[in-house]
């Protein structure tokens, strides 16, 4: 094998009529240069430059002319070599590359398995006035909606207060899955924690499997399901953004407790809808948006006592927990702004001036409500009743404890309106 190897250059050289005389004058006179010029020391450097770019040139000539020669006479070294390491072959491959994705829904579509298991249990629901008649129905007029799910087979529902109270004339109907609808009756309200039961007379019903708030991390994926703007079993999903948002960050003075933010999308009719984990478990109670990727929730766990406590007054033969407010009725969803709350609503939207330290926000108007009949529009921000600083929520209520119609003074797109409404009695 090494005597062929080194009978390839003569053989090569004979063929394209290079003469082994030449090989050995180019290289025995590039030695004779060098020695030459070695007896003018001053020339050395310059001497030496020269050298090496000579001796580069002649290698790549050489590289190339083997290069050049290789390729020439490829076949006959195939011949003679076969598949040696000098020239190994290479293979394409031919492995199988995965093409069956007929699985994949199955594997990878875990938010379809918790939606699934949970929206059977999930109830649309909508407040009719008996005094206001739909003009193109001639039917009760919708003047609110909200969500639920069930809790009992017996048809107890969970929902929020906000969603069913401080609704006078009106009658609460709710929508399963399957698209009957039935009455409900509210049972018990519990105003601190903004939860609610109501019950229909329906049995055999699918109940949502009640999970732990105690346990959930930030950045867990979470579904969030309802009926925003009416639109039914409406699924949006998303992770926690934090697990104990205090009530009062949020400048819900008086509710003592906390929030799980989200940031899965909730809107209008969202609220009383489950936050469900990945197990299938409700973890949360959609309650309130503050603006798109910050949205709250009520623990489950805060509805799990809100639950035990309304079941044991019924097993003792007591009252409902029921609550009756004397405040008169405004119509409107509102939530505080806290400063954080205010300066990124100022940073985000850009038309809230700067000079708004305090005030609350309105992210909802009922159709047909005071309110709405008065003029004020969601996205209001109101910053004084009556002349008086509003700095919460609260300051709203204690207003309208008060007789008479009531000036708001709201900000809107930049500007500063005064608007006259008249509130109605419980």
């Amino acid at each position: 094998m090494a005597g062929t190897l080194l009978q390839f250059p003569w053989r090569v050289t004979k063929k394209i009529h290079v003469s082994h005389s030449r090989f050995l004058a180019f290289f025995s006179s590039e030695r004779h240069l060098r020695i030459l010029n070695y007896s003018s020391p001053n020339q050395n450097s310059h001497v030496h430059e020269k050298t090496v770019r000579r001796f580069l040139t002649y290698a790549v000539v050489f590289g190339t002319s083997i290069s050049w020669a290789i390729y020439k006479f490829r076949n006959e070294l195939h011949e003679r070599f076969g598949n040696s390491v000098l020239f190994p072959t290479i293979h394409a491959f031919t492995g199988s590359v995965p093409t069956d994705v007929s699985h994949n829904r199955e594997r990878f579509n875990f938010i379809a398995d918790v939606v699934e298991i949970s929206a059977p249990s999930v109830v649309f629901i909508e407040i009719k006035d008996q005094k206001r008649i739909d003009f193109f129905t001639g039917k009760p007029a919708t003047t609110s909606n909200g969500s639920g799910f069930i809790v009992k087979e017996d048809g107890l529902i969970l929902t929020n207060a906000h969603v069913v109270i401080n609704k006078p004339n009106t009658i609460t109907k709710v929508r399963l899955q399957d698209g009957s609808t039935y009455t409900a009756q509210i049972e018990d309200v519990d105003l601190v924690s903004d939860l609610a039961t109501i019950r229909i007379n329906k049995t055999n019903l699918p109940v949502m499997k009640l999970g732990s708030s105690m346990n959930i991390r930030p950045g867990e994926f979470v579904v969030a399901i309802g009926s925003p703007l009416s639109l039914s079993n409406t699924i949006t999903s998303g992770v926690v953004s934090s697990v104990n948002r205090d009530s009062k960050e949020l400048g819900l003075h008086n509710k003592r407790m906390e929030y799980i933010q989200t940031d899965a999308a909730i809107t209008f009719g969202n609220s009383g809808g489950p936050l469900v984990n990945l197990n299938g478990e409700a973890i949360g109670i959609n309650a309130m948006k503050v603006t798109a990727g910050i949205s709250f929730a009520i623990p489950i766990d805060y509805a799990k006592d809100f639950l035990m406590r309304a079941e044991q007054r019924r097993s003792k033969g007591l009252q409902s927990g029921m609550e009756r407010t004397k405040r008169r009725y405004l119509g409107v969803t509102m939530l505080t702004l806290t400063n954080e709350i205010l300066f990124e609503l100022q940073q985000r939207m850009g038309n809230i001036p700067q000079s708004v330290r305090h005030g609350v926000l309105i992210w909802k108007v009922l159709v047909g409500s005071p309110a709405y009949i008065g003029g004020i529009k969601a996205g209001d921000i109101i910053t004084h009743i009556n002349g008086d600083p509003v700095v919460t929520a609260q300051s709203i209520h204690k207003a309208l404890e008060k007789s008479g119609s009531v000036i708001l003074t709201v900000v809107r797109d930049g500007r500063v309106l005064d608007i006259k409404v008249d509130p109605e009695d419980n």
